[in-house]
């Protein structure tokens, strides 16, 4: 994946643009929408099965409605009102799966000087994460039980984020089915993007760290190996063992050669 998208434009005498996002992750900034824009998500990767596209609007997003092009028929994905609720994230099915095409509609104004359509799409291939919305997407990664040792050894391998840590906080969101772990960082062993980052005043590493409110997260003492995966720049909780729980199932699969990856101990 990128997270840049690669842009290719065929301009045409005809109100309608299009747009070709080459990435499985990206955005895309639509200053001064007017008439008709058509965005066609086909990836590089010619092997990708990507069976869900999820959409996130920006906290601006103004001047257009998001359209998904299905069977030559055009499905309201997000509307301009919706748009400007930053926390709202749409997901869909896609039924082919190698391009995906949205159709974004300017919305007549008078005035478009200051507005612009932007949001931010990911293409998944975990058909458990098909949906109506990023709840469901989310339980790709917040299971609500703790990982077991294969799971948890994959985990350390495969995710966005390895983290050592204890937990600051824990905050919960009713409205939007969320909850926030806020986590003191001992140490990063991986991360895509600066979720974690060191606070100039304290020197302190800290991130936060985002679940499901029906796993209902406590704080606890001691530390512990947080993973997880990124969606839209922010965290989503994976495998979260205590961390010394976490070493012994480590040391016992290195010594029997069952790790499917190196993982600095140190």
């Amino acid at each position: 994946y990128c997270l840049d998208s690669g842009l290719s434009w065929e301009p045409r005498s005809r109100a309608v643009e299009q747009v070709h996002l080459r990435c499985t992750e990206g955005s895309l900034e639509w200053m001064y929408p007017a008439r008709a824009l058509r965005v066609v998500l086909e990836p590089n990767l010619a092997s990708a099965r990507h069976t869900t596209v999820c959409i996130k609007p920006a906290s601006d997003f103004q001047g257009a409605s998001i359209y998904v092009e299905r069977a030559g028929q055009l499905h309201l994905v997000v509307s301009e009102a919706e748009g400007a609720r930053s926390h709202h994230v749409s997901c869909f099915s896609a039924h082919t799966p190698q391009r995906v095409a949205l159709f974004l509609q300017a919305s007549p104004q008078r005035d478009i000087s200051r507005r612009m359509a932007s949001f931010q799409y990911e293409l998944l291939s975990n058909q458990s994460a098909a949906g109506p919305d990023f709840k469901k997407m989310a339980l790709v990664e917040a299971m609500c039980r703790p990982c077991d040792n294969v799971e948890l050894l994959m985990a350390i391998c495969s995710s966005d984020f390895v983290v050592k840590g204890s937990i600051r906080n824990v905050s919960h969101d009713s409205e939007n089915h969320m909850s926030q772990v806020d986590v003191s960082v001992q140490k990063v062993y991986r991360q895509k993007n600066r979720i974690f980052q060191q606070d100039e005043a304290s020197g302190e590493w800290r991130g936060p760290i985002r679940t499901l409110l029906q796993c209902k997260v406590k704080k606890g003492g001691g530390d512990f190996l947080f993973t997880g995966n990124e969606h839209f720049g922010e965290a989503w909780l994976g495998c979260a063992p205590r961390f010394k729980d976490f070493m012994f199932i480590y040391r016992a699969a290195r010594e029997r050669g069952a790790n499917p990856c190196e993982f600095q101990l140190n």
